[in-house]
């Protein structure tokens, strides 16, 4: 057997610059590079190795590691999880600073590797600094943290264990069912310790992802379901996207007459004005949608993890004999619901039942006009919102209509917490798939610029738009200057309103007064966060980062500034500052929150009420 001697860092790169992935007979190169931030731990280690050794993979160097795994995450959801970014980080905070990010990644279901430093294998020296000295447990180290994050964890405390850590790691990275995020803890000094490693290691491997076909009899099952439905509904999720399957979905629902409702992974599946597209779904959804789910008889899930947005935290579907159908090529999410589960790739399984659904002539039962009734009448809501004119100053509606109708439709938007998630799923009209990206799995506060610079990454030849809060924004804006370092240009469009103002709306609806949720000084009657608005100037900040930047507080103002930003070629950021209070909410939706059952207040234990008649309507499963 042919070796070669390196560390065990050095083998780890050789290892993921020679890995392939094949889909439908097309091979990519899996992994095209590292993000990282050098400390001890990981520096003379994996450090050494990128700096003379990288071979194919580029490096990039991130500003937070939370930051850099959530651009890595982005990276991979725009590229249809067919490409990855490795992440490094020293030991201790720089490893824990990864965890959130590895929690968005897993429950996302996207892709990455975690390649986070770790205390000495040998303990000498002992402690090491940074490094958790649990008495009970000495095994225990900081990246302990990710194991339950983690769809795959492994520490390598001698290098030839690399072997059967890496190629575990890829199996877990290249699963359509299993993906999510991939830990290999490095002790400090095994990276530089040196193997004999055999050749054939190194050598080019392709993963094939084989598209998981439905059984005939799955197909049977799934096709007796319909011979009852009069009024079917298809939630359309990530999967439609993941598996390719946005022309089948179309083809299907045109076929039947069925209509289709998103969840924010699967919105842009369909474009906007597809007649049988009725928008968003859930707590953040359309009232086209929902009042359809609601009287639904039959609800065909394809690819989606049914999250309590979805489900209106199980009250979205509200007829007693509804049945549930779920296509999924995770057989975890494909049994929620008390569903019958099509455990199965979303393209494969929508083309084998529309084939059984036309053996049987099968149509729907809605009245003629019903649907293009629910949908026009949405459609001018949205125009409705999209003009809305607020005499305090300039509406998060209106300003949303000013972007959508100015920026070209090719462009890709990221989002993920706040109010503007909720806005963004009801009101925004993609016109192609993949011009929608949205973490809202785990809606982590501070993705949203990671996140275009990761999708920017993906997608060089597009213009990409972080959609942020100013509170989300002030949480980590970090790899804007990344993005610059790297000139791939991302523009930021900052919604000032004053704080974190979704919740504060969640806080007021449930009996309170408004309490810690605004930037507001300190007053000095009360003690409290209740003076006046904090003024903070957010393009002189990014100015002062390198970044363009311009401030837009009308309608006109904001279309000039996303002219110039289109003309910029380098990451601009436009501050829109709104009327806090000015998104939508409710169109027969519901979310279930903990309400006080006591307090001094009437307002919460009446709010409280209100919440268990609620709970009551549920379905339990």
């Amino acid at each position: 057997m042919k070796t070669i001697r390196l560390s065990m860092a050095q083998a780890l790169l050789k290892f993921l610059d020679n890995q392939f992935i094949s889909i439908n007979g097309r091979e990519t190169k899996f992994v095209k590079g590292v993000m990282g931030i050098f400390g001890h731990g990981n520096v003379t280690g994996l450090g050494e190795a990128l700096e003379r050794s990288p071979g194919g993979l580029e490096f990039i160097q991130g500003k937070n590691e939370q930051g850099m795994v959530h651009a890595a995450t982005a990276f991979a959801k725009q590229r249809n999880r067919t490409q990855i970014y490795a992440c490094t980080s020293s030991i201790g905070p720089g490893a824990l600073n990864m965890v959130t990010a590895a929690a968005t990644a897993t429950v996302n279901r996207i892709p990455v590797l975690l390649l986070p430093g770790d205390n000495f294998a040998t303990r000498q020296p002992d402690p090491v600094l940074q490094q958790l000295e649990v008495a009970s447990d000495y095994t225990i180290a900081a990246t302990d943290a990710f194991k339950p994050v983690s769809r795959y964890w492994d520490r390598i405390v001698r290098p030839e264990q690399l072997m059967t850590a890496a190629l575990q790691a890829m199996r877990i990275l290249t699963d359509p069912a299993e993906t999510g995020a991939v830990t290999l803890a490095l002790p400090q000094d095994v990276q530089a310790e040196a193997y004999d490693y055999p050749l054939e290691f190194f050598s080019r491997r392709v993963h094939v992802i084989d598209r998981r076909p439905p059984s005939k009899a799955a197909i049977e099952r799934a096709a007796s379901l319909f011979a009852e439905a009069k009024r079917p509904l298809i939630i359309a999720g990530g999967g439609v996207l993941y598996s390719g399957a946005e022309q089948a979905l179309a083809a299907f629902s045109e076929k039947f007459g069925i209509p289709v409702a998103e969840t924010q992974a699967g919105k842009s599946a369909l474009p906007w004005n597809h007649p049988l597209n009725m928008g968003g779904l859930g707590v953040t959804g359309t009232l086209a949608a929902n009042v359809l789910a609601r009287d639904a008889d039959f609800i065909i899930g394809v690819g989606t993890r049914y999250s309590d947005f979805t489900t209106a935290s199980k009250s979205a579907f509200r007829n007693p004999d509804v049945k549930v159908l779920n296509i999924n090529v995770n057989a975890a999410d494909a049994a929620k619901l008390n569903g019958t589960a099509l455990t199965a790739d979303a393209c494969e399984a929508i083309a084998a039942l529309q084939a059984a659904l036309a053996a049987q002539s099968y149509q729907t039962g809605y009245a003629e006009g019903e649907l293009e009734g629910h949908k026009t009448a949405w459609d001018r809501e949205v125009d409705r919102l999209y003009a809305d004119v607020c005499p305090e100053g300039f509406s998060q509606t209106r300003a949303l209509g000013v972007i959508n109708q100015t920026i070209d439709p090719s462009s890709v938007i990221v989002c993920a917490a706040g109010s503007l998630p909720g806005d963004l799923h009801r009101l925004w009209r993609p016109a192609a798939p993949k011009t929608y990206h949205l973490e809202y799995g785990f809606s982590c506060m501070g993705y949203e610029v990671s996140g275009a610079f990761g999708a920017a990454l993906a997608e060089p030849d597009r213009e990409v738009y972080a959609v942020v809060g100013d509170g989300s924004y002030l949480m980590m804006h970090s790899e804007l200057v990344t993005s610059l370092q790297e000139k791939c240009k991302i523009t930021v469009l900052l919604f000032d309103n004053h704080g974190f103002q979704c919740i504060h709306n969640l806080q007021r609806g449930h009996g309170s007064d408004g309490f810690g949720n605004e930037f507001r000084y300190r007053s000095e009657g009360t003690g409290r966060l209740t003076g006046s608005y904090m003024s903070i100037d957010f393009a002189a900040h990014a100015r002062s980062l390198g970044a363009k930047a311009y401030t837009a507080r009308t309608p006109e103002e904001l279309r000039e500034a996303l002219e110039r930003a289109k003309s910029e070629t380098v990451t601009t950021l436009i501050e829109i500052p709104v009327v806090p209070g000015t998104n939508t909410q409710g169109y027969e939706s519901w979310w279930h929150v903990g309400v006080p059952e006591v307090s001094v207040s009437g307002k919460v234990t009446d709010a409280h009420q209100e919440m268990r008649a609620r709970v009551g309507e549920a379905n339990p499963y």
